[in-house]
């Protein structure tokens, strides 16, 4: 990708084009070229480049894309540190002032290098910080196959993976506040951190401690997530076994209402401090405990549903509708015998047992097409 910024000339001149610039705004720079060599020039420039940002004039954006274009053209081995310099400046320079400007100036240079180069990385976060402050992260290429191949191009250490993949989280957990489509992002920040958890082995497990339990209560704390048994299985969760908080996850991956009950009139302080709501812990586990009542049983009489749910008659119609709503069951009410037919209703957890029935549920499909086409050939043949 070019980035050009002045008229089609020398590196050397372009380079002193922005030395006289930097010097009339008041930049301590001389206006004569280093004799070390282009990376030199590039690097007192950007030192002094502070002094472009604070102007108001259609020239900033030229200046600072001439910046990125003389440091496209290095050498790999003398960009790096040029690269990071840069981005520490546009990161950090006033956070709110020029938030589009630099914005705009970091995707220039993220674009414009080769798309293995490690260095990336340190512009990828530089864009990322850039972006939750202005909470333009909507702005920026945040799809989690597309950062798992960068990870992969940029062959990144462990720590720089959970870095980034942590600072990703964070940005779409703080933009997610003031965005339009907030559940979009809500569901794009769960699968990073579930990308990061995942990326822990049993020997750093204990490093993302605090990751797991803030992935815990932000699933249980969603009203749109039901599903969390794939949370047991990763390994900085299982290093919690134990503790209150894998407990209270483990009730709302298989157990009933009684249970979450029993548990919050044992542990109601634990459950205030992780700033979860009671009434929404009780909404979530009616719809788990009826999806587990559907799964084993294709009618549910109103009665048991009243007992297992804890709610009154006048209740059971009105939270079948809503369940439905959910998409999680697909079932009808039957008014006159009083219960619920099921039609449907998804696993809480899916482990060998489930494997087991969709593979025969499958082998039964095929066996039954099979049957369909020797009729048709019968019927074909006479």
């Amino acid at each position: 990708m070019s980035v050009p910024a002045f008229i089609d000339v020398t590196e050397e001149d372009q380079a002193a084009e922005l030395r006289a610039y930097l010097k009339s705004k008041g930049a301590e720079i001389s206006e004569e070229n280093s004799e070390g060599g282009l990376h030199i020039d590039l690097a007192q420039i950007i030192e002094a480049c502070d002094v472009c940002l604070r102007e108001d004039d259609k020239d900033i954006e030229s200046v600072m894309n001439s910046i990125v274009s003389l440091l496209l053209i290095l050498e790999s081995d003398k960009q790096e540190a040029l690269i990071e310099s840069l981005c520490e400046k546009l990161v950090k320079f006033r956070e709110g002032e020029r938030p589009s400007l630099r914005l705009q100036i970091l995707s220039n240079l993220f674009h414009g290098m080769d798309k293995n180069a490690p260095v990336r990385y340190t512009v990828y976060c530089g864009l990322i910080r850039v972006a939750t402050a202005c909470n333009a992260i909507q702005y920026i290429p945040t799809d989690l196959d597309q950062v798992r191949k960068w990870i992969s191009c940029w062959n990144l250490s462990t720590d720089k993976k959970h870095t980034l993949l942590r600072l990703l989280y964070e940005a779409l957990v703080d933009c997610k506040k003031s965005s339009e489509h907030p559940n979009k992002l809500s569901d794009a920040a769960a699968k990073v951190m579930v990308e990061l958890l995942g990326s822990y082995t049993e020997d750093n497990a204990s490093q993302a401690r605090v990751d797991a339990h803030r992935c815990i209560v932000r699933a249980l704390k969603d009203p749109k997530t039901f599903l969390l048994d794939h949370l047991l299985s990763l390994k900085p969760v299982k290093f919690l076994e134990g503790e209150l908080i894998h407990d209270l996850l483990t009730i709302f991956v298989s157990a009933k209402l009684s249970s979450y009950l029993r548990f919050y009139q044992n542990n109601k302080d634990f459950i205030d401090s992780l700033g979860l709501s009671h009434d929404q812990n009780m909404a979530k586990m009616r719809l788990l405990t009826f999806m587990g009542m559907a799964v084993e049983s294709k009618e549910i009489s109103f009665d048991t549903i009243q007992q297992e749910l804890q709610i009154g008659a006048d209740d059971v119609e009105a939270f079948v509708i809503d369940a439905v709503k959910t998409k999680m069951v697909y079932c009808k009410i039957d008014q006159t015998p009083k219960k619920v037919i099921i039609s449907h209703s998804t696993h809480r957890t899916f482990g060998k047992q489930q494997w087991q029935q969709l593979y025969d549920t499958l082998n039964a499909w095929k066996q039954n097409l099979n049957k369909v086409k020797s009729s048709l050939y019968s019927i074909s043949d006479a």
